[in-house]
Order: structure tokens, then C-alpha cells, then sequence
């Protein structure tokens, strides 16, 4: 039998024939190469357009884990290019995106849908390999890497062909243990799926919580803007339809339970940050990137060398308690999104795409920090969100102008400490998840390729 760089017996995908090209298949029993995938004389696998009109295919789409789910149209009525016909329990790739994990089975839920050339579709010969079992192989570590190595095209739109991906070799132990391998990697990925579930429920509900204490209705965000909707000339202070929209949708930040107070009420100082060009070589003074705020969480590590000068050290310093905010970003999401300084940063300094905030006694910094993340307060930022060259933003003079709610300092302090203890139990929860994905996907290779453990 054949013996590959894995140490593994293993057998050619064979004749993998894409579905608008003649039918194939390759059996040989002198190399003992055998058919993986295979095609049965089906006419319909292109899709026909007469017998087929658009509106009447149910197309979907392949995610980076594998799993596929109806595709929204958004009201499209045509499609350039050829189609084809997937079935259920057929292989489909993305060109593209398999390298990141983009290949899955075409479940039962979705018995018949149709794909367009840059997905390959592929149908198993299940006497020799099970479905399941050809996603799990081309999703660990081993194959991605040798999938890498045979792309081709443009940079950032690299393919991989179907005649280089037919061409491999692979492992293919029994079938019987081939199910045991699914079987233990669809363990483990349930378990995974259940831990992040959790996660993200835990923050849901603090998150909830946290609004419900200030006397908002959490508001389910709405995923599609529609295509008419009726707004007072008030509500117009940006040429957004989606902005205005989000701006209705939202609650109200006078219709909560406590006061509301305007920015140059609470706040001490609102700077933007420093312009200087960065340096290119190490000098004692580093400057912050603009992701070191956009996920929300402060993040030190995003940063790059700067001009070290007294002048700029004074200016752009930070302290324990500044909150930052992104002042510009082409994804209008980013733009005001919040990060609480915890502790004095020496030798480090921001750039003037990020405003720093200082508060007075009436409000907390991490209350603010993560009420400017509310529904009420994205409206506000969005709706004051200007566009320039393909950017928005906002700058300190909307800051001053903001509204905010203002409990006690006390009670604000109770719902940030609430809130933040909910975020890192969440964040503990995904890092365990990471730590079982990891575990799995070296397990599972290990298995397929026959290595001890």
C-alpha cells in the first residue's frame, strides 16, 4: 500500500470530476488508488434557467466552519453565471475560502440547491469514505496546509482549483473507524458549541440587565433596514436612511429612570489625539492603534513606535480611568466604541484617531465606558457620524454634546461591576472553548493520520 509523508495508508481522491465537466472515475488496482468522490449520471446537475427560473432556486451559503444555511437575496433577480445542483449529503467547497474551512456537507434540511462555479460540488463514494468523515479531514491542520501550498490567482483571491485538490492523496482508514473519528470529533464540537452558547447568553442577560437597571427596554437589534419607513424631520440629522432608522428604533435616552445629563456636565476634558506620523524605529514612546479600542476592551499590545518629544508625552498621555473612544473608521459599528484605561500607562501615548475622556466626580469611567455601548448611546453616536472619504466620524464637540443617563454614582458603579463581571466569566468561557477546539483538532489528526499520541 502506499506510504505518504503522513505514515498513513492512504488512496487518490480520484477522478474529481466538477459538475459541468464529463463524467469520470478512476480505479486502479496494480496502485491501489480507488474513488473517493464520485458522480451518478444525474442531467440536472446544471441548473437549466428555463425549466429553473431564479426566483424559484434556493441558493446558500458555505460558512468557515463548515456549516451551510439558506442564502438571503436581498431582492436580487438574476444571477451572472452558471449554476449547479447540490443534493443532500453531497461535498461542496468554496475555491476561495477552503483553506479557512470553507467545505461542508449539504444537509438534510436543504435537499436540493444550487451553487454557482466557484463551489465545486462533489458526491462520496460511500463505499470507500464517509461524507462526514471527507469534511473533518480537509478541516485539520495537516491538509489546510497542503491545501495552501497548491492555490492559485491574484493575491487575496488565491484558488484552489478542483484539479489540484483531486489530486491529493489522503488517509483512509475502515469505515467502521472512520465513524468513530466523526463520531468523536461531532462530540467534541457539540461540546464546544455548548460552552459558547453559554457565553454569549451570560452577556446577553447582563447586558439586558444593565439597561433594564437604567430603565430601558432592550431593544432586539433589526438585522435588515426596510424598504419604507416614515420619520419626523427631527429625526433627520443625518442623510443615513439606516442611521435614521436605527435612531427610531432605539430607546429613547430621556425615557429611562434617572436623570439625564449632558456631556460638558460630566466630563472634565475630551482630546484628540496625536497627529504626529509614527516613527519607524524604536524610541522609548509608543502610540496606540486604532484597534487597541474598536473591540471595546483596551488593548495595550496594539501599538506601534512614536516620536518620543516631552511635548507629546504631556499632551497625549494616559492615565487609570480615561476612557477612550474611536474617533473615525470606515465601519460606522467602530466609530465611538469605548475602552476604559485601568491603570497609568507609562511611555505610551494616542493617536488622533482615538478622543480620550477624562470625567468629573458625577460620573464613573467604567459606567461610561459601558453605557457609551448601549442602544441609546449608539444612536446618538451614529446619528452625529459624519462621512468623508469613505470614513465616518465624530468629533469632541458631539462628545460635550451627548446625553447621558446618570444614576447615583453608587448605583453606577454596582451596574458597571455587574456588567464587567459578567464579560470576563464570558470571555473565560470562550477561551475554554478555544482550548476544546484545539484539543480536538489535534486529537482528531492524530487519529486520521495514524500518529501516536
Amino acid at each position: 500500500m502506499h506510504k505518504d509523508k503522513f505514515g498513513a495508508t492512504s488512496v487518490k481522491l480520484g477522478s474529481l470530476k466538477h459538475p459541468k465537466k464529463r463524467y469520470g472515475r478512476i480505479t486502479s488496482a496494480r496502485s491501489l488508488t480507488r474513488t473517493v468522490f464520485s458522480w451518478r449520471k444525474w442531467p440536472k446537475r446544471s441548473v437549466d434557467r428555463a425549466a429553473n427560473p431564479f426566483q424559484t432556486l434556493q441558493l446558500a451559503t458555505l460558512h468557515f466552519d463548515g456549516q451551510m444555511e439558506p442564502r438571503e437575496l436581498r431582492g436580487k433577480q438574476s444571477f451572472k453565471g452558471k449554476l449547479f445542483f447540490a443534493r443532500a449529503g453531497d461535498v461542496v467547497y468554496s475555491k476561495i475560502d477552503v483553506r479557512n474551512g470553507a467545505i461542508g456537507i449539504v444537509p438534510d434540511s436543504m435537499p436540493l440547491i444550487a451553487f454557482s462555479s466557484e463551489y465545486p460540488i462533489y458526491e462520496v463514494d460511500q463505499q470507500h469514505a464517509l461524507p462526514e468523515y471527507i469534511q473533518v479531514l480537509f478541516r485539520t491542520n495537516a491538509f489546510r496546509g497542503r491545501i495552501n501550498a497548491m492555490t492559485s490567482g491574484t493575491s487575496g483571491r488565491k484558488r484552489v482549483e478542483p484539479q489540484a485538490l483531486e489530486s491529493l492523496r489522503v488517509p483512509l482508514p475502515p469505515l467502521a473507524r472512520q465513524r468513530e473519528i466523526v463520531k468523536r470529533w461531532q462530540g467534541a464540537q457539540s461540546q464546544i458549541k455548548d460552552t459558547l452558547v453559554l457565553a454569549r447568553a451570560t452577556v446577553r442577560k447582563a447586558e439586558a440587565n444593565f439597561l433594564s437597571q437604567l430603565g430601558f427596554q432592550n431593544h432586539a437589534a433589526t438585522s435588515e433596514l426596510p424598504k419604507v419607513f416614515a420619520a419626523h424631520w427631527a429625526h433627520t440629522g443625518s442623510w443615513s436612511a439606516a442611521t435614521i432608522f436605527k435612531k427610531l428604533t432605539a430607546p429613547d435616552i430621556r425615557a429611562g429612570k434617572y436623570p439625564v445629563a449632558c456631556g460638558r456636565e460630566i466630563l472634565l476634558d475630551v482630546r484628540h489625539g496625536c497627529s504626529a506620523a509614527p516613527s519607524p524605529k524604536e524610541t522609548g514612546l509608543d502610540i496606540l492603534k486604532i484597534s487597541a479600542v474598536t473591540r471595546g476592551q483596551f488593548d495595550r499590545s496594539e501599538r506601534k513606535f512614536a516620536p518620543d518629544q516631552p511635548r507629546l508625552r504631556n499632551a497625549f498621555d494616559l492615565k487609570r480611568g480615561d476612557v477612550l473612544m474611536c474617533r473615525t473608521n470606515g465601519t460606522l459599528a467602530y466609530v465611538g466604541m469605548s475602552a476604559l484605561v485601568r491603570e497609568d500607562q507609562h511611555d505610551l501615548i494616542f493617536p488622533d484617531k482615538i478622543i480620550r475622556v477624562r470625567v468629573n466626580q458625577r460620573i464613573a469611567p467604567e459606567f461610561l465606558w459601558l453605557v457609551l455601548q448601549t442602544q441609546p448611546m449608539r444612536a446618538q453616536i451614529e446619528t452625529a457620524a459624519r462621512t468623508a472619504v469613505g470614513n465616518y466620524a465624530i468629533g469632541g464637540a458631539d462628545i460635550w454634546r451627548f446625553e447621558f443617563p446618570l444614576p447615583p454614582v453608587d448605583v453606577q458603579r454596582k451596574l458597571a461591576s455587574e456588567l464587567s463581571r459578567a464579560r470576563a466569566y464570558s470571555a473565560e468561557q470562550r477561551k475554554n472553548a478555544e482550548a476544546l477546539l484545539i484539543r480536538a483538532r489535534t486529537e482528531t489528526e492524530r487519529q486520521i493520520l495514524g500518529r501516536a499520541a
